[in-house]
């Protein structure tokens, strides 16, 4: 039997493909090649750089795969970095297989998890992924996409053959992660299912035949067993360029929605443009070469204002915000996200759509602050409530709020409750 490439390979050329046709020339030449290879690429498995910059000059049209498992409703920025690099290969006149995992997604990749997924249904990943694609395509050409189900081929395969795939990898090869060690000591199951993730994963490569793959690097094991699977069923083994993970918010760990630190795709652009101005300055320029597509001079250019001591990265900060905003959800919507920040952070007015809620959606006039916060939605929890009114995060009509037992103002028929900056609703009295 043989063993599968090392869980965590060298960056650089592990081999390199032979068969590339020569004499074409890519869409936009090498000049397009090199600022692919110059930014959003942590490693390459199978090729060296420059016999993967000789591939993507040659002509030769590569089925480049990336896949995804729907576990959660929406998609978040974290995810646009692998998108952006697919879209600059489309760009070049290849074919993305954006692969939705029907069938692995019920189970649910185990990496990085410090316990089981919980199992979902069919029904569930079916409504989870009615939307990932055309999140995707705020990024992607759809022109040049291929959506795939690995659910086409493990629905209908049957138990010998699962066995029989199985069979091309040992238990010990796969119980070497890092991930279950560490749950091993911590004395954390590992459910029988979780170490046969990432040969599944390392299947869909043989489906779909494909040249290339797209990954941030927490996927780099699952995809190595893509290429040994390769191998074994006579294909060409994929080469693999892995993407940085995009730190979250938070500006310590990867963006992530169980984190509560991500900035989602789907987000109202308030939202978002809120969210990136919170990001601490030392990863604007990480933001800027993952998360958008500005040249290299532009990128260039602001890694020098961000070193220039005299420049104010608020300022970068904002261009970062209304650049990804304008990605998302136009031009006219983020310059609107923009003048609101502004209005409200630097004038210290408030913003001109604010949202209104009578007394019909629930609450009384007369309701306990923590109750009518919460029902508004303005706070998750009464106990949520509370805490941020003792924090001195709670406004009404610009004074703050000092007690949880403040009402609302009976003289008033409308009154403005603000939590911090971003939250803010116009609460009306029923006529």
């Amino acid at each position: 039997m043989k063993k599968p490439e090392n869980q965590r390979p060298k960056r650089g050329p592990v081999t390199a493909r032979s068969g590339i046709p020569q004499g074409a020339v890519t869409k936009g030449g090498g000049k397009a090649v090199d600022a692919f290879l110059s930014r959003g690429i942590a490693e390459i498995v199978g090729v060296s750089p420059a016999d993967l910059s000789r591939i993507l000059l040659s002509g030769k049209k590569l089925k480049v795969k990336h896949g995804v498992d729907p576990t959660t409703p929406d998609l978040h920025l974290g995810y646009s970095v692998v998108y952006h690099k697919l879209r600059a290969l489309q760009d070049m006149g290849h074919t993305v297989q954006f692969l939705i995992g029907g069938f692995t997604a019920r189970f649910g990749d185990p990496t990085e998890q410090e316990h089981s997924r919980k199992l979902r249904s069919k029904a569930d990943i079916r409504k989870l992924s009615s939307s990932y694609l055309k999140q995707a395509c705020k990024i992607l050409d759809p022109k040049k996409t291929e959506v795939r189900y690995n659910s086409e081929w493990y629905d209908k395969m049957s138990a010998e053959e699962l066995l029989k795939l199985m069979s091309h990898f040992t238990y010990a090869q796969m119980i070497e992660r890092d991930m279950f060690q560490k749950r091993m000591k911590a004395n954390q199951k590992i459910g029988f299912h979780e170490p046969v993730y990432p040969l599944l994963q390392g299947y869909d490569s043989v489906m779909l035949k494909d040249d290339l793959t797209v990954i941030g690097t927490d996927q780099i094991f699952n995809e190595m067993r893509g290429r040994d699977l390769q191998r074994d069923f006579g294909q060409n083994p994929q080469i693999i360029i892995a993407t940085p993970l995009l730190t979250g918010t938070d500006g310590v760990q990867k963006m992530s929605q169980s984190l509560g630190n991500h900035i989602g795709i789907t987000e109202d652009a308030k939202t978002q443009y809120g969210k990136i101005m919170s990001i601490p300055d030392n990863i604007i320029a990480d933001y800027f070469e993952l998360a958008t597509d500005i040249s290299a001079k532009e990128l260039n250019g602001i890694k020098n204002k961000l070193a220039d001591r005299a420049y104010n990265p608020r300022d970068l900060k904002m261009r970062l915000a209304q650049t990804i905003v304008k990605t998302y959800h136009g031009a006219k919507a983020a310059d609107k996200a923009q003048s609101d920040f502004i209005a409200v952070f630097q004038k210290h007015s408030l913003p001109s759509d604010i949202k209104t809620i009578a007394t019909t959606a629930g609450y009384d006039w007369k309701s306990p602050l923590p109750k009518i916060m919460t029902i508004t939605g303005v706070s998750g929890t009464n106990s949520d409530a509370r805490r941020l009114i003792a924090q001195g995060s709670v406004r009404l009509d610009g004074t703050q709020v000092t007690s949880i037992n403040t009402t609302l103002d009976p003289k008033k028929n409308e009154q403005i409750l603000q939590v911090g900056k971003r939250r803010i609703v116009k609460l009306k009295k029923r006529k």
